[in-house]
């Protein structure tokens, strides 16, 4: 029995970079795109609420939607295929989504809303310029959706993967970096690099890492290896769980 593969990102569904995903993924199963009908890149989890979401089909399995990439998920399954997928995958992206950048991204945004869904998903980006090769990406994601679906994912995880300018070949498995902090004190920073489609390279060097550590997916990407970022829905800080209830308990509540 075919895999059912829902496809998404966040360039707008003439992208190069969903086309590229559509024909590899088509070796593995089913696939229905189902994309914004224009750029909606920065979106992070905006989703439609006070206004109708429309949509339409060009052809077969292929679906323009007036809304973001969240909603793209969310119609996709309830409306569209009327089921659940067996995988959500969001790209390729024209540009890194990398360390701080994670929390603006539409890209990766969607296959956090396929995890609300309880599907598993990843996000695909790759480098920015007139030479992207999406194809190469796309292919590596093909190989990662394959052992997705073979295997599955964590409940509440989706790998975040990112295919560096000059890849060496090699696939590292990343944790989410910190770009350094002058290049992010405020959002119209961030915007002015997202627009110019800035790369992590040409910023200053993270810090380096103690030994036995994972590799941020930054230095991944500034290496030459192919990130792939296991990322988690929860966000309580459950390492400092003893910490806050020590606190809270030497808090005086009565008046």
């Amino acid at each position: 029995m075919k895999s059912s593969i829902l496809l998404t990102n966040d360039d707008g569904i003439d992208s190069p970079g969903i086309t590229a995903l559509e024909k590899t993924l088509a070796t593995l199963g089913t696939v229905v795109t189902v994309a914004p009908d224009r750029e909606m890149s920065a979106t992070s989890h905006r989703i439609t609420l006070h206004q109708p979401l429309r949509y339409r089909s060009s052809r077969p399995n292929r679906y323009a939607v007036d809304g973001s990439p969240a909603d793209c998920v969310i119609l996709g399954c309830l409306q569209i295929i009327k089921k659940k997928p067996d995988i959500v995958i969001s790209g390729v992206n024209r540009g890194f989504n990398l360390g701080d950048d994670i929390n603006y991204s539409g890209t990766v945004s969607a296959a956090f809303e396929a995890a609300l869904q309880r599907i598993p998903a990843i996000a695909v980006s790759t480098y920015a310029s007139e030479k992207t090769d999406f194809v190469s990406a796309a292919k590596v994601t093909a190989r990662l959706a394959q052992s997705v679906l073979e295997h599955g994912l964590p409940p509440d995880v989706v790998l975040n993967v990112n295919f560096p300018q000059k890849w060496n070949g090699s696939v590292r498995l990343t944790r989410q970096g910190r770009q350094p902090s002058e290049s992010t004190q405020t959002a119209s920073k961030w915007l002015a690099a997202k627009l110019t489609r800035t790369k992590p390279g040409s910023q200053s060097a993270p810090p380096q890492m103690p030994p036995h550590t994972l590799m941020t997916d930054l230095e991944a990407v500034g290496a030459g290896y192919v990130s792939v970022s296991p990322l988690h829905l929860d966000r309580t800080a459950h390492a400092h769980v003893e910490r806050f209830t020590d606190w809270l308990d030497g808090l005086e509540w009565s008046e």
